[in-house]
C-alpha cells in the first residue's frame, strides 16, 4: 500500500511537470506570436506612416506647382496689359522724341 501511494505520488508529479513543461511552451508560444504580430504591426506603421509621407510631399508639390502657375499667368497677363499700354503711346512717345531730338539739333548747330 505504501508503495502504491508513493508510486501515485511520483505519477501525479510527472503530470504536474507535464502540464507545468506544456504551460511554459505555451506561454513561450503566445510570447513569440505576440511580438511577432507587434512587430508586425510596427512594419505596417512605419508603411503607413512613409505613404503618408510621399502623399503630403506630392500634394505640397502639386499645390507648390499651382502658385507657380498662378504667379506666372499673373505676370505675363501684368507683361501684356504693360506691352499694351506702351504700343498705345509708342507714336506719341516717338514724336516725343523725335522733336527734342530736332530740337537738340538745333541747339548744338
Amino acid at each position: 500500500m505504501k508503495v502504491d501511494v508513493l508510486k501515485s505520488i511520483k505519477r501525479i508529479e510527472e503530470e504536474y511537470r507535464t502540464r507545468i513543461d506544456e504551460a511554459l511552451s505555451e506561454k513561450e508560444r503566445l510570447l513569440s506570436s505576440a511580438k511577432l504580430e507587434a512587430d508586425n504591426l510596427i512594419i505596417r506603421a512605419h508603411a503607413d506612416i512613409e505613404e503618408y509621407r510621399k502623399k503630403r510631399l506630392a500634394d505640397a508639390r502639386d499645390d507648390a506647382a499651382k502658385k507657380r502657375a498662378a504667379i506666372l499667368k499673373e505676370g505675363e497677363e501684368r507683361a501684356a496689359a504693360m506691352r499694351a499700354r506702351g504700343r498705345k503711346n509708342l507714336e506719341s512717345a516717338v514724336a516725343l522724341l523725335l522733336t527734342r531730338f530736332k530740337e537738340q539739333l538745333h541747339v548744338t548747330v
